[in-house]
């Protein structure tokens, strides 16, 4: 497999097959990543691989914490609290276009919230990553992490696995820091499903659109 091919191949899987992911690989992938640019060598990602009973336990406990409507203060915005056009655009499509794959209309707010859910229990994947960093660095480090994550993300295309980015993980990071015993200097910067896509579910047939390059790309020559 190509890099390119590797790239071509890689998406947000939100449904997952039960099937457990060999430990050596779920390493090898991880460590490999470690290979990703980062500025002045810092290497400012600290990873924390779960699967079995301690994955099994944050779900739980998530679940119940969702059941009793129990929020927590997320370390960072998200998104930006006021989204401008194209990106308020490109995220209000790619959800509506979620949610006709699964065929959940709008008006049915319920079951939209029930489905939001799925994510803390990372879509029915075996294993899941969660990615913290020192709190004393900044934006560059946090590119750095996502240098990283999408090493992660190729090497597991090329393992023949499917992955999940989930920034939403960052909406409990007191419960998933306890998980993980994550110290107080560490700030919880979001988890990643993995595992093997489960190709019958629904949500999976999503495919989403990039934006032509004439919108982002200047050729200077």
């Amino acid at each position: 497999m190509t890099v390119s091919e590797a790239i071509a191949a890689r998406r947000s899987v939100r449904g997952f097959l039960p099937t457990p992911v060999d430990p050596a690989v779920l390493y090898g992938i991880v460590t490999r990543a470690a290979r990703a640019a980062t500025g002045g060598n810092l290497q400012p990602w600290h990873i924390d691989l779960l699967t079995g009973a301690p994955l099994a336990a944050l779900k739980e406990s998530i679940a119940a914490k969702l059941w009793r409507g129990e929020t927590e203060q997320p370390a960072y915005a998200i998104y930006p609290p006021e989204l401008v056009a194209p990106y308020r655009d490109r995220r209000f499509a790619v959800g509506e276009a979620l949610y006709r794959e699964l065929g959940i209309p709008r008006e049915d707010k319920a079951a939209r919230r029930l489905w939001f859910a799925r994510n803390f229990q990372s879509f029915g994947a075996p294993a899941a990553l969660f990615c913290s960093v020192d709190r004393r660095m900044g934006p560059p480090q946090w590119s750095d992490l996502g240098m990283y994550l999408q090493s992660v993300m190729l090497l597991a295309v090329e393992a023949g696995l499917a992955t999940c980015a989930q920034e939403c993980w960052a909406m409990y990071p007191d419960t998933v820091g306890a998980a993980i015993g994550m110290p107080a200097e560490r700030m919880l910067f979001c988890g990643m499903a993995i595992g093997v896509e489960d190709t019958a579910d629904p949500a999976n047939a999503l495919r989403t659109e990039r934006a032509d390059p004439a919108e982002w790309l200047t050729v200077h020559d």
